[in-house]
């Protein structure tokens, strides 16, 4: 049974991931509410209700279960122990167990490995003489990540070519938190590919996108990605893999490194909408937002073919003074997050431009 229209969908998370996921649920006839910490976010610009509080305060959440036929979020660091006590009262999708692979590196890969999708050699670190042996094994060189919480560059510390021994203090100067070591890996390009699932076990996996980062933070993506037609089926085959081992409902974002052979190893896969997917709101029919609340409502999924192919870019900081040239642009389609000031590194909008195919 698909969710009757004027229905409320909860999102947990007011960034511009649930914004745009409230405009998507707003086109098809639901109505929104944001569970949100922070007052005005993005998110409730253009949802019908706010509930300004802690994603895992008990109050608040009965409040968005009591309000929600259906409960979604928009980022992966949402408390596991909160998705499961709003699961006992709502239909929360994706369900939990995706936020509790994906939030720890060392878990996340292992269940990849698990269910034959190769990454890179990883070992789990958590104090310096561990590091060291890791470091070794790996000829003195890798990424050091915290499992949790890192995203968009943050948390690592790379290591090159350098000898195994005489890193002490780092493990504490990361935090003193659990962390991996992730070998370096010699890729050609790194890809994405945006997939849904939905309740009724139907999947849909749009093409790849050709993925460029500038400090970690996500600059282009663009569509078609220059891979040979194998490796797309292959990276669609991964996700949606992916998708039915962990019996997901919803939008989901797998990234890969492209190996100079075209095989490719997994990245990290993020259980909800993702930044490298923007690129569909204005090549495809069915946006990825929408695939999202058509998967969570239980509605048919969408076409993910594109109409166009294209390039996204993200407006990061001060790029957003660049919007009225931009506007001046054919073919360019604009989306600013209704953030109230730029800082460096922090995500303002996006816009692709799209080359209408004959």
């Amino acid at each position: 049974m698909s969710l009757p229209a004027g229905s409320t969908i909860g999102i947990i998370g007011g960034g511009q991931l649930g914004r745009m996921l409230a405009m998507a649920a707003a086109r098809l006839g639901y109505r929104t509410v944001v569970l949100e910490p922070q007052p005005d976010c993005p998110a409730a610009q253009v949802a019908n209700r706010q509930v300004t509080a802690a994603y895992d305060d008990p109050a608040a959440l009965a409040e968005l279960a009591e309000a929600s036929a259906v409960v979604t979020y928009e980022f992966e660091n949402v408390p596991v122990a909160a998705a499961e006590a709003l699961a006992a009262k709502v239909p929360v999708y994706p369900p939990a167990r995706a936020l509790d692979v994906a939030q720890d590196r060392v878990t996340e890969k292992t269940f990849l490995n698990g269910i034959g999708i190769a990454t890179a050699d990883f070992r789990a670190v958590d104090n310096d003489g561990e590091l060291t042996a890791a470091l070794k094994s790996f000829g003195g060189s890798g990424i050091l990540k915290t499992r949790r919480m890192g995203y968009d560059g943050k948390g690592q510390r790379v290591f090159r070519d350098m000898q195994a021994g005489g890193f002490a203090g780092t493990c504490e100067a990361m935090g003193s938190v659990p962390l991996v070591l992730e070998a370096f890996v010699s890729f050609e390009r790194e890809v994405s590919v945006i997939a849904a699932r939905g309740i009724d076990g139907v999947v849909a996996a749009y093409d790849p996108a050709e993925n460029v980062h500038r400090n970690g933070i996500l600059h282009t993506s663009t569509v078609p990605a220059a891979i040979a037609p194998r490796t797309a089926e292959a990276a669609r085959t991964a996700a949606v893999k992916i998708l039915s081992a962990l019996d997901y409902v919803g939008v989901i974002g797998v990234e890969f490194f492209v190996l100079a052979d075209g095989s490719l190893l997994a990245n990290e896969i993020a259980p909800r909408v993702h930044n490298s997917g923007h690129w569909t709101e204005a090549a495809c029919t069915v946006s990825q937002f929408e695939q999202h609340i058509r998967a969570v409502a239980g509605l048919p999924l969408g076409d993910p073919r594109h109409h166009s192919d294209c390039v996204m870019e993200n407006l990061i900081g001060d790029n957003i003074s660049r919007v009225p040239e931009l506007l001046a642009e054919p073919d360019l389609m604009l989306h600013l997050y209704g953030k109230a000031a730029a800082r460096p590194g922090r995500k303002m909008g996006h816009f692709t431009r799209i080359n209408r195919r004959a």
